[in-house]
This record gives C-alpha cells, sequence and structure tokens, in this order.
C-alpha cells in the first residue's frame, strides 16, 4: 500500500526535488502545434464523459482512478493511456512528460493531486470549488503564480456567449447603478448513510485512496454516485456543486473580489456530519465606493424579488439596478421591465467568443496568456462561495479580512478556513 509513512516521505522527498529543481512541461523542444500530454485524476461519475471528449483532443496520456473498473472502462475509451490507481504512482512515474493535468475528484480530494503535479511544472485545471477549504485554495494559488502555470476552474459556462452578453449589458450601464444581486439555485445536495450496518467494500475500488486526506471511516455506498457532496469531510453541499457557476457571472460583471462579510441561515443548524438544505447566505462587498449585497438562496429558500422580476423558478441571477433589473440563466437573459428597454439598444458585442472552456486552457499553455478562470480569479470566487459555508458553520456572521483569511470577530471560524488532513496527506 502507499499509504505508509515510509512511503510518504519518499514521495514528499521526490516532490521537493521537484519543487527545487523545476522543469515546466512545456518547455521540452516541441513544436507548439504538437499535441498536449494530458492526464486526469478522476475518470469517473458524470463528469467524464464531458471532459474526455475535449481532452481527446490533444493525447490523453495518463489516467489515475480508486475504481479499477472506471480506471478500465477509460482505458477501453483511450487504449494508448496509462493507467493507475494512486495518482502519486503516475506523477512519480510520468510527471516529466506530462503537460497538464485535468483533476475531476471529489472535493476533498482536489488540492492534494493539484499541488504535486504543480510543483512538477503541470499545468492546472480543477473542478470546482477549486479546493476543499479557504487555506487549500490560497496555497493552491501559491504555486501556480510561482510557477508561472497556466490555470483553469471547470466553470464551464463562463466560457458561452450568454454570461457575456450579460456582462457587457452590466458593465454599459443598461439598468443603471446595480444595488443589489440575489442568485437562486433549487438543487439541494444534502447527505444520508444508506445504513448503518458494516458494509464489505467492492474489491475494484481502493478505499483507503478515495479517503484521501479526509478523517477515515467505513466504507458506505452511498458516498458515491456525486452524493458525497453531501457530507462535510468530502464535499460542500449544493452551495459548493453549484454556487460558482451563478456567483460566477456578477464576480465578471461587476468586478468583485473578496466579501467584507458573510452571513449564512437555514431552518436548521448545522449537521456535524450532513451539509444544508434551504440555504440563504448574505455577502456584502465593497463596490464602486459602498457596500453591494449579494444573497444565495439554494433549496427552498425563497425571495418574491424573483417573482416579481418574471425570473425563472428554479435557477437565476438577477440584478438589481436603479433603472430596471436584469436577470440571467446559463443560456438565456432579459431586462425587466421587458417594455421600458424594448426602444434601447444593447451595447455591441465586445467580449470575444471562446475557444472553449478546456480549449481556452489548451491555447493558453501552447501560446503563454491567462486564461478566464484562472486560479487567481477562479480562486476568489471558489474562496467566496466556502465562506458562505463557514459562516452556516459557525452560526455567525463573519467579518472577513481577506489580507490575513480570517474573521476576528468569529474565532471559531478558523477550523473551517483551514480543515486538518489525515497524516500522510498534507499538501
Amino acid at each position: 500500500m502507499r499509504q505508509t509513512r515510509r512511503d510518504f516521505l519518499k514521495a514528499s522527498a521526490a516532490a521537493t526535488a521537484a519543487a527545487v529543481f523545476p522543469v515546466p512541461a512545456f518547455s521540452r523542444d516541441r513544436s507548439p502545434s504538437e499535441k498536449l500530454n494530458i492526464a486526469q485524476v478522476g475518470v469517473g461519475g458524470m463528469q467524464w464523459g464531458f471532459h474526455s471528449s475535449h481532452i481527446a483532443k490533444e493525447n490523453p496520456f495518463a489516467f489515475s482512478d480508486v475504481d479499477a473498473n472506471i480506471l478500465a472502462a477509460a482505458k477501453e475509451k483511450f487504449p494508448n493511456v496509462q493507467a493507475f490507481t494512486d495518482w502519486r504512482d503516475m506523477f512519480d512515474q510520468l510527471g516529466g512528460q506530462i503537460d497538464a493535468v485535468l483533476i475531476s475528484t471529489p472535493d476533498h480530494s482536489h488540492a492534494a493531486p493539484a499541488m504535486a503535479a504543480m510543483r512538477r511544472g503541470i499545468h492546472c485545471y480543477c473542478e470546482k470549488p477549486l479546493a476543499h477549504d479557504v487555506w487549500q485554495i490560497r496555497q493552491m494559488q501559491k504555486i501556480a503564480r510561482e510557477k508561472g502555470l497556466k490555470t483553469q476552474m471547470g466553470t464551464q459556462i463562463h466560457a458561452e456567449d450568454n454570461y457575456r452578453r450579460v456582462v457587457e449589458k452590466i458593465q454599459a450601464g443598461m439598468i443603471g447603478e446595480i444595488k443589489e444581486v440575489h442568485v437562486r439555485v433549487r438543487d439541494v445536495t444534502t447527505g444520508k448513510p444508506a445504513t448503518t450496518e458494516p458494509v464489505e467494500c467492492p474489491k475494484n475500488i481502493n478505499w483507503d485512496l478515495w479517503i484521501g486526506p479526509a478523517p477515515m471511516r467505513p466504507y458506505q455506498p452511498c458516498y458515491f454516485q456525486g452524493r458525497w457532496r453531501g457530507f462535510w469531510d468530502f464535499g460542500s453541499g449544493g452551495m459548493g456543486d453549484m454556487a460558482c457557476h451563478w456567483i460566477d457571472l456578477p464576480f465578471w460583471a461587476l468586478g468583485l473580489s473578496y466579501p467584507k462579510s458573510v452571513e449564512a441561515s437555514a431552518p436548521k443548524p448545522a449537521d456535524p456530519d450532513y451539509t444544508p438544505s434551504d440555504l440563504t447566505v448574505r455577502y456584502e462587498f465593497d463596490y464602486n465606493g459602498r457596500t453591494l449585497p449579494l444573497t444565495w438562496y439554494d433549496g427552498q429558500a425563497n425571495n418574491d424579488i424573483f417573482a416579481q422580476n418574471q425570473c425563472p423558478e428554479d435557477r437565476a441571477t438577477l440584478f438589481i439596478g436603479s433603472e430596471g433589473a436584469l436577470w440571467s440563466t446559463y443560456w438565456e437573459h432579459a431586462l425587466v421591465p421587458a417594455g421600458k428597454f424594448a426602444e434601447k439598444e444593447p451595447p455591441a458585442p465586445s467580449i470575444p467568443t471562446s475557444l472553449g472552456h478546456h480549449e481556452e486552457w489548451f491555447d493558453a499553455i501552447r501560446n503563454d496568456h491567462s486564461t478566464t478562470c484562472n486560479f487567481d480569479y477562479s480562486g476568489r470566487l471558489a474562496e467566496t462561495v466556502l465562506l458562505g459555508l463557514v459562516s452556516y458553520r459557525c452560526g455567525k456572521k463573519l467579518l472577513y479580512n481577506a489580507d490575513t483569511m480570517s474573521a476576528p470577530n468569529a474565532p471559531q471560524a478558523d477550523k473551517f478556513l483551514r480543515q486538518p488532513m489525515r497524516e500522510g496527506w498534507q499538501i
């Protein structure tokens, strides 16, 4: 097993050597038109088909997954790929040949492989919400900057034209000065074990490796098929799943950064194991010399302002301005009241159409430019999302100091801003 202390120290020494003597993966003598060697950590779940269709345009080079059956299925699709159960073996053996890695594991297992790859000079694409706590996000941002790597968070909707048109209209002042923002997503992701009886782990799953940096617990099938999101040890509930996609739009359109305060509420106090449903989180941002409120609602948490502005029932981002309102989904948007804006000419499109979210990352690696959801931008977004859950777990409004990554009025937040990792898994 790779989980022994001795083996961990061996892997750590290799990682340290890579950090001291970095070899940027794409600095090898090769043509810029040559396909990139892409690795992927985590090739199961609903994201697999989506990601694989994009990495197939490059050279799928190495995959790792804790489930031997999933790995075998991926190998059938890409027969030439090198397959590993343990991503540490993959990086130890092939790190110098990998150009870029895509991390698509449960949230609690994002930071460790991402950091190991980036220390080797490997460019990184990581699914949202980037990491499992705020401190991990900061470490990922730091190493990406130090190594000059091209990074992208998996907020794929950012690449679609609808968001671009919304940003242009908001920034052109079509609805006047923005007074408040509301974001509603009815999705709920909370957890309940299927049984309290012992269940034998299937032989195809390396359970110790799946648990990774989280506290050890017995295998249960209810942690799979995306249901891990409903447990604090592994995920961040419905908000961690969806808020990076939806709060991305006001972050982009308004140029937001870290919030100055965060206050969360739900019908029930925080459970020590399960993530919440029906959550409301109110953020306050410094914006144009004043305070701008942005409120998130999931599950059945509601506000009549959505109905008043003819928003779609289940999912919407709503901007309230001094001259009207604008709501948006992933694929469409509308100005409210419609009659008021019927004669108003929208700004000419100015934000170029994306190559595609993955393709933008590939192009950035080849041609040395940034991506739209690089870890500096997306890390601030993801940190903001996770702060809502920190406030909920503390049961207290956070007066947040982004410079010190702390809430001086709520010292109990510290244990959620940086959560302990199991021995042998520190990043």
